[in-house]
C-alpha cells in the first residue's frame, strides 16, 4: 500500500511538473480571459485572412494559437457590448480590401511595415489592414495582445507605423555557443547542427521578436570571428535567415575588419587598398547569393582589441565607406559602432567617441549609420545621454541600448530597464535649440534623416525562460516597443507586460507596476549613486570593486573614475578637470557645470566634490550617498515582502523562481552598500548618519571576496 501510495504521489507530481509554468512562452502566454466580452469571443473565433504566405500561414497559426487558449470551445460572452459589436475579423492587405468605407487617407500614410486597426461600422467587422503581409503579422499581434488584457478597439482606431525603420537585437553570441556578457545560459543558435537541423526555438525566437515589432538581428558577437564569413558557415546563417523571412526579420553579421588577411589570404585589410576593397565586393556577393536580404554588417573596430582602419592611419569614415560600397548594390547598410577609445591609456574616456567621430560628420555614405552607446563610458547604471547625440546633424546615428544587464547585477537583479532607455530618450540636445530630444535624432526627424535605426544588446539564451530571470523579459519587450514608438511610457509598457506574461488582476498588475517602475533607480542608489559609475569588480563587472585599481590600464579602474581621496570624491568634467562638458551644448555646458544647478543623479560625473559639501536637502555630500545606498538596500528587501503578497495570484513556478531571485538582489545590495561604504568611508572619515546600518566586515573582507565562474566574461 505504501509503494502504490509514493507512485501515486510521483504520478502527480510528474503531472503538475508537466503543466507548470517555465517562461517559456514570454509574454505570448495566451491564458483564458475570466470574462470574455462577445467582441473578443467574436473576434478570435469568426475570422477572415485574404493572402497566401508563409506570413500569412503564420498568422492564421497564431489567431487559432490564440483562439485555443484565450477561449473554451463552449465559452459565452459575459460582458454587454455597446452597439456596433463586430461579429468578425478580416485581416487583408488595403488593396484586397474593397470596402465602401475606409480610412483611405491614414491607411495611405502607413510605412510598408506598419498597420491599422479600426471597426468598419458598415459591415460589423473588425478590420486589420496594412500594405504589406509583415504589416498585417504586427498588427494582429497587436490585435491579439489588446483582446488579451481586455482592451478594446478605439472609435477612431489605430494606424500604427514604426518610428525607426532599423530595430535590431545585437546578439553577442560567439560561435563556439558562449555569449559575452549573457547571463541566460549559453548561446541559442547551435552552429554544429546548423544548417541540416532548425532547432524550434528558432521560429519561437523569431515569433516573439515579431510580436513587439523587432526586424532585424545580428547573429555574432561584436568581438567578432572571421570563420562566420566563411562558406561553411554562410551555409548556416542562410538556414537561419530562411526560418526569420517570413516573420519579417533580417539577419546580420558582424564583420571582423582584417577578415581579408585572416580568411582572404592579403597582406593588409588598408580600407583604401584596392585589393581589399575588391575583396568586400566579393564576399558581399557572396553574402547576398545566399542570403538575397541579408540586411548588412555590424562593425567593431579600433576598440579593445579589434583591428580597425587606425592600423593603417585611415579614419572611421575610410572603414565604414569601404564596406559601405561593398554593400550598396545589394540595399545592405553598415552599423559602424562609435565605441572607440584609445589602445593606449588616454584622456577622459567619456571624450574619445566624440573626438574621434566628430569631424568626420557628413563624410560617410549614405548605406552608413553610426551605432552609439546610449552613453560615453559603458552602459552604467545611469550615464548622462553620450553628447555625440547633438554633435553630427549631418550623419545618421542610431541608439544602443544594453537589454543584457551587464552592469546592473546579470541575471539576479530586478532592474526593470525602460525607466533608463525613456530617460536618455527624453534628454534634450539643444542641437536645433530646445526640443531637439535624442528621440528626434534617432527617429531621423531632427535633421531630416531616412536612415534610421535602434540596436539592443540581447539578454537572450539558453535557459527556458530564455532571460534567466523572469523580469527581465519585460526588458526584451520594452526594448521592442521603444524602438517601435521611442516616445511611448514606461508605464505603459510595465503594465501591457505584466497583463500579457501573468494576469490581468489589478491587487497583481497595480503594486508590481510600480516595483518595476522603481527598481532601476534602486540598482543605482545601491550601486553608483549621485552620478558614481564604473566602480564594480574587475574584468566579470559583478558585484563592488570600488578599489580596482592599477593593471595594464587606468580607465579600466574603478579609481580612474571615482577619484576618491580626503579632499572628496568625483570625476571632474568641468573646464578645470578634462572639460569633457564643452561637448554637450551650451545651455546643457552652463546647467551642468554648476553643482547648484546640475541634476543631483549627474552631479559626481562631472564635478569632484568635498565630502562636507552641501547638498539640496543641506546634507553633506557623503550623508547623501550614504543615505542613497540604504534606499537602495531598504527597497530591495521591500521587494521581497511586496512579492510575497502576490503569492497565489500568479502560477507557483514563476512566483517561487522570482522570490528566489530578489532574495539574492537584497542580500547583494547590502554587499554593494557595506562594501562600498566601508571603501570610501576611510577618505571622507566620517560616520555614518542616522538611519544607516553599519557594514558587518571590515574593508580586507569585501576585498577578499572573488566570486569565481561568473557568466558572460
Amino acid at each position: 500500500m505504501k509503494f502504490i501510495f509514493s507512485l501515486c504521489f510521483i504520478l502527480v507530481i510528474n503531472i503538475i511538473s508537466a503543466f507548470a509554468n517555465d517562461g517559456y512562452k514570454l509574454w505570448l502566454q495566451y491564458y483564458p480571459i475570466e470574462n470574455p466580452s462577445a467582441w473578443q469571443l467574436s473576434v478570435l473565433k469568426n475570422h477572415k485572412i485574404h493572402g497566401d504566405s508563409e506570413t500569412i500561414s503564420i498568422i492564421k497559426n497564431e489567431l487559432e494559437l490564440a483562439a485555443s487558449g484565450m477561449v473554451s470551445p463552449s465559452k459565452h460572452p459575459t460582458k454587454k457590448d455597446k452597439k456596433n459589436t463586430p461579429n468578425t475579423l478580416l485581416i487583408a492587405k488595403h488593396q484586397d480590401l474593397g470596402l465602401e468605407v475606409l480610412p483611405n487617407t491614414l491607411i495611405n500614410q502607413l510605412v510598408d511595415d506598419g498597420y491599422a486597426i479600426f471597426l468598419d461600422k458598415k459591415s460589423g467587422q473588425i478590420i486589420v489592414t496594412a500594405k504589406s503581409d509583415i504589416g498585417l503579422l504586427y498588427g494582429t499581434f497587436r490585435l491579439l495582445q489588446m483582446i488579451q488584457i481586455g482592451d478594446s478597439v478605439p472609435e477612431e482606431g489605430i494606424f500604427q507605423s514604426p518610428k525607426i525603420t532599423h530595430r535590431v537585437l545585437n546578439h553577442w553570441d560567439n560561435l563556439d555557443r558562449t555569449v559575452e556578457r549573457g547571463y541566460s545560459g549559453f548561446s541559442i543558435w547551435n552552429w554544429h547542427r546548423l544548417p541540416r537541423h532548425i532547432d524550434q526555438q528558432y521560429h519561437d525566437y523569431a515569433r516573439a521578436n515579431a510580436s513587439i515589432g523587432i526586424n532585424g538581428t545580428v547573429l555574432t558577437n561584436v568581438n567578432a570571428n572571421s570563420l562566420v564569413l566563411t562558406p561553411s558557415y554562410l551555409e548556416k546563417v542562410k538556414a537561419l535567415a530562411d526560418v526569420f523571412r517570413p516573420y519579417g526579420i533580417k539577419v546580420y553579421l558582424t564583420a571582423r575588419f582584417s577578415s581579408p588577411i585572416e580568411i582572404g589570404k592579403l597582406p593588409t585589410a588598408d580600407p583604401l587598398d584596392e585589393d581589399v576593397q575588391a575583396w568586400w565586393k566579393e564576399k558581399a556577393k557572396e553574402i547576398y547569393k545566399h542570403i538575397p536580404d541579408f540586411g548588412g554588417f555590424v562593425v567593431k573596430a579600433d576598440s579593445e582589441g579589434q583591428p580597425g582602419p587606425h592600423n593603417y592611419k585611415r579614419s572611421q569614415a575610410d572603414g565604414a565607406n569601404m564596406l559601405a560600397e561593398a554593400l550598396e548594390p545589394f540595399g545592405g547598410i553598415v552599423m559602424w559602432r562609435a565605441f572607440v577609445y584609445s589602445e593606449h591609456t588616454p584622456d577622459d574616456r567619456h571624450k574619445q567617441a566624440y573626438n574621434e567621430f566628430k569631424p568626420l560628420d557628413g563624410k560617410f555614405k549614405g548605406n552608413v549609420i553610426v551605432q552609439v552607446k546610449n552613453g560615453a563610458i559603458d552602459f552604467q547604471p545611469r550615464e548622462p545621454f553620450h553628447p555625440m547625440f547633438g554633435a553630427m546633424p549631418q550623419t545618421p546615428l542610431m541608439m544602443e541600448f544594453q537589454i543584457t544587464q551587464e552592469y546592473l547585477g546579470h541575471d539576479t537583479h530586478l532592474a526593470f530597464l525602460a525607466p533608463l532607455f525613456e530617460e536618455v530618450l527624453k534628454e534634450d540636445t539643444f542641437t536645433n535649440g530646445a526640443g531637439s530630444e535624442v528621440a528626434k535624432v534617432i527617429d531621423g526627424s531632427l535633421h531630416n534623416h531616412k536612415l534610421t535605426a535602434m540596436a539592443g544588446v540581447a539578454n537572450i539564451g539558453s535557459d527556458r525562460n530564455w532571460t534567466g530571470h523572469h523580469f527581465h523579459q519585460a526588458n526584451w519587450y520594452a526594448y521592442g516597443k521603444m524602438a517601435w514608438a521611442p516616445y511611448i511610457s514606461s508605464a505603459e509598457i510595465a503594465e501591457e507586460w505584466l497583463k500579457l506574461t501573468f494576469t490581468t488582476d489589478k491587487n497583481f498588475v497595480g503594486p508590481i507596476q510600480k516595483m518595476m517602475l522603481a527598481s532601476r533607480e534602486m540598482v543605482v542608489n545601491y550601486m553608483t549613486p549621485l552620478g558614481l559609475h564604473h566602480i564594480m569588480a574587475e574584468s566579470h563587472h559583478y558585484g563592488p570593486g570600488p578599489w580596482v585599481t592599477g593593471g595594464r590600464r587606468a580607465d579600466w579602474t574603478a579609481t580612474y573614475y571615482h577619484q576618491a581621496s580626503e579632499t572628496g570624491i568625483g570625476f571632474d568634467r568641468t573646464k578645470t578637470g578634462s572639460n569633457a562638458l564643452e561637448q554637450y551644448a551650451e545651455q546643457i555646458q552652463k546647467l551642468w557645470g554648476d553643482v547648484e544647478t546640475i541634476p543631483e543623479e549627474h552631479l559626481l560625473w562631472f564635478h569632484h566634490l568635498p565630502w562636507s559639501h552641501k547638498l539640496q536637502n543641506g546634507k553633506s555630500l557623503w550623508d547623501n550617498i550614504a543615505i542613497h545606498y540604504q534606499k537602495g538596500v531598504d527597497e530591495a528587501k521591500a521587494n521581497v515582502k511586496l512579492w510575497e503578497t502576490v503569492q497565489g495570484k500568479i502560477d507557483h513556478e514563476r512566483f517561487a523562481h522570482v522570490h528566489s531571485f530578489l532574495k539574492i538582489q537584497a542580500e547583494e545590495a547590502v554587499w554593494w552598500k557595506d562594501a562600498c561604504l566601508t571603501y570610501f568611508s576611510q577618505f571622507s572619515k566620517m560616520s555614518l548618519p542616522d538611519g544607516v546600518e553599519e557594514p558587518t566586515h571590515d574593508l580586507e573582507y569585501y576585498k577578499s571576496i572573488r566570486p569565481r565562474h561568473v557568466p558572460g566574461i
